[in-house]
C-alpha cells in the first residue's frame, strides 16, 4: 500500500511537471543570432547615386515586349531548372514538416490477442493450461521532453533551410528571366545586324551587276570590277557568319524556354521594342531585402546558428516518456467490461557517459559550419555589391559609347556618300569607295552591337538589384498567347 501510494504521488508529480514544461516551453542553447555587418561601402562607386529606391517593378512591367513576355512565361513553366528548383522547395517544406512533428508525441492505437497452451510440467499443475490474453490500448512511445531546446533548434534549422530553398528558387526564377531576356535580345540584335548586312549585300550586288555590264562593254577596268566583287564577297561572308550566330543563339534560347519557338520577323528596331524604365540603385543595404541569393545565405546562416543549439543540447540528459491506456482481459467477451482498465507509464532518462568525443566533435562541426555561413553571407553581399556597381558603370559608359558610335556611323555614312560622288565625278579611284563602304558596314554593325550592349546592361542591373515581385506562374499564363511556341512543348 505504501509503495502504491508513493507511486501514485510520483505519477502526479511527473504529470504536473510535464504539463508545466509544455506550457512554459523550453530553453534554447543556440547562440543569439546577430546579422553580420555588410562588408561593403555605404554607396556604390558610380556617377548615379540614390539615397532611396522604390520597389522594383515586376518583370512584366520592366520587360514590355510582348514576344519576350511570352517567352518568359513559357520558360518559367517549362524550364527544367526552374521546375527542379520548385520541387526543391516542396522537398524542404516536407522535411520541415517531418522535423516539426518531433515536438509532439506520436499517438497510436493497438489491439492484440493471443492464446497459448502451457504443458503441465511447465505450468506446475496436474493438467496443461490454455492461456488467453486480449488487449486494446491507445498510447505513445519514446516522446522526448524538449527541456534543452534540442528539438526546437532542429526545427528552426529545418525552417531556415526551407526558407533558404525558397530564396534559392526565387533566385533561379529571376536568373532565368534575365537569361531569357538576354537570349531574346541577342537574337533580335542578330536579326537587325542581318538586316543591315542583307541591305549591304543587295546594294553591293547591284553595284557588281552594273560594273559587270560596264566591264563587258569595255567602259571600266577589270581592277574596278574586282574591287566591287571584293566588297560583295565580304558582305556575303559576314551574312553567313551572322546566320550561323543567330542559329546558335536561337537554339540556346529554345533550351532556356523549354520548347521549340519561331520568332516573328522583326518589324522595327529592337531598341524601340525593348525600352526599359530607369532603375534607381538606392543604397547597398537595400540589397539585403531585395537579393534572393543574400536571403538564401542568411537563412543558411540562421540554420547553422540553430544547429549549434542542438549540438549543445546533446550534452544534457534526454527524458523520454512512454505511456498507454486501454483495457485488457483473459476473455475476449470481457475486454470492455468494468474492471478491465489497464494503463502503463514509463519515463526514461539517458545520458551517454562515453562516446569517444562524438558530441564534442558535433558541436565543433556546428560551430565551423556557422563560421562558414558567415563568410558565405559576406561573400554574397560583396558579390551583389560588385554586380550592381558593374551594371551601373555599364549603363553609364555604354550609354556614352552608344552616343559616340552614333556619331561615328553618321560620319561614315557621309564619307561613303562623298567617296561615291568623287568616284562618279572621276575625282577619286574606286579604292576610296571600297574603304568607305567597308568602314560603313563595320560602323553599322558596331552601332547595333552598342545598342544591344546598353540594353543588356539594363537587364543585368535589374538582376543585380534583385528584381521585382515574382508572382506564381500558372499554366494559363504560360499558355496565354504563345503563337510562336511550336507543338511538342509541355504547354500542350
Amino acid at each position: 500500500m505504501i509503495f502504491r501510494a508513493c507511486f501514485t504521488a510520483w505519477l502526479r508529480l511527473v504529470s504536473a511537471s510535464t504539463v508545466a514544461l509544455l506550457l512554459a516551453g523550453c530553453i534554447s542553447l543556440a547562440p543569439e543570432y546577430q546579422r553580420p555587418a555588410a562588408p561593403v561601402p555605404d554607396n556604390f562607386p558610380s556617377t548615379e547615386q540614390g539615397a532611396q529606391a522604390a520597389q522594383l517593378p515586376e518583370w512584366q512591367s520592366y520587360f514590355s515586349d510582348p514576344d519576350l513576355q511570352q517567352l518568359i512565361f513559357s520558360a518559367l513553366d517549362n524550364n527544367p531548372d526552374a521546375r527542379i528548383a520548385a520541387l526543391r522547395v516542396d522537398e524542404a517544406r516536407a522535411a520541415f514538416g517531418i522535423q516539426r512533428s518531433e515536438r509532439l508525441p506520436t499517438i497510436s492505437a493497438a489491439a492484440s490477442g493471443s492464446r497459448a497452451r502451457v504443458p503441465a510440467d511447465i505450468a506446475g499443475t496436474a493438467d496443461s493450461l490454455v492461456v488467453s490474453e486480449y488487449g486494446a490500448q491507445v498510447g505513445f512511445s519514446s516522446w522526448e521532453l524538449d527541456l534543452w531546446g534540442r528539438i526546437r533548434s532542429l526545427e528552426e534549422a529545418a525552417l531556415n533551410q526551407w526558407l533558404a530553398t525558397e530564396a534559392g528558387e526565387r533566385a533561379a526564377r529571376l536568373t532565368l528571366i534575365a537569361q531569357v531576356a538576354d537570349g531574346y535580345l541577342r537574337v533580335r540584335e542578330l536579326d537587325e545586324r542581318l538586316a543591315v548586312a542583307q541591305a549591304s549585300v543587295a546594294s553591293r550586288q547591284l553595284s557588281y551587276d552594273i560594273f559587270s555590264r560596264r566591264y563587258a562593254a569595255g567602259a571600266t577596268a577589270r581592277l574596278d570590277l574586282l574591287q566591287v566583287q571584293t566588297l560583295l564577297t565580304q558582305a556575303q561572308s559576314l551574312l553567313a557568319q551572322l546566320e550561323l550566330e543567330r542559329s546558335h543563339s536561337l537554339n540556346a534560347l529554345q533550351q532556356l524556354v523549354g520548347s521549340q519557338i519561331q520568332l516573328p520577323p522583326l518589324q522595327q528596331s529592337f531598341a524601340a521594342t525593348m525600352q526599359m524604365p530607369l532603375l534607381p540603385a538606392g543604397l547597398p543595404s537595400q540589397l539585403l531585402q531585395r537579393r534572393p541569393d543574400i536571403m538564401l545565405a542568411e537563412h543558411r546562416l540562421r540554420a547553422a546558428n540553430a544547429s549549434i543549439g542542438a549540438a549543445r543540447a546533446n550534452f544534457f540528459p534526454r527524458i523520454a516518456l512512454t505511456g498507454a491506456f486501454g483495457t485488457a482481459s483473459s476473455e475476449l467477451d470481457g475486454l470492455f467490461e468494468s474492471g478491465s482498465r489497464a494503463w502503463s507509464f514509463s519515463p526514461t532518462i539517458s545520458l551517454p557517459l562515453f562516446d569517444g568525443g562524438r558530441r564534442r566533435a558535433n558541436l565543433e562541426l556546428a560551430r565551423v559550419r556557422q563560421e562558414i555561413g558567415v563568410v558565405q553571407y559576406e561573400q554574397a553581399i560583396q558579390n551583389a555589391f560588385r554586380e550592381v556597381a558593374d551594371a551601373l558603370a555599364g549603363r553609364h559608359w555604354l550609354g556614352e559609347q552608344l552616343s559616340v558610335q552614333q556619331q561615328a556611323y553618321q560620319a561614315q555614312s557621309e564619307r561613303a556618300r562623298l567617296a561615291r560622288l568623287r568616284y562618279d565625278n572621276g575625282s577619286a579611284a574606286y579604292l576610296e569607295v571600297l574603304d568607305a563602304e567597308r568602314d560603313l558596314l563595320a560602323a553599322g554593325q558596331q552601332l547595333v552591337q552598342a545598342r544591344s550592349a546598353l540594353l543588356s546592361s539594363q537587364i543585368g542591373l535589374y538582376l543585380a538589384l534583385g528584381g521585382g515581385p515574382l508572382p506564381p506562374v500558372t499554366a494559363e499564363q504560360a499558355n496565354g498567347s504563345t503563337s510562336f511556341i511550336q507543338p511538342g512543348s509541355r504547354n500542350e
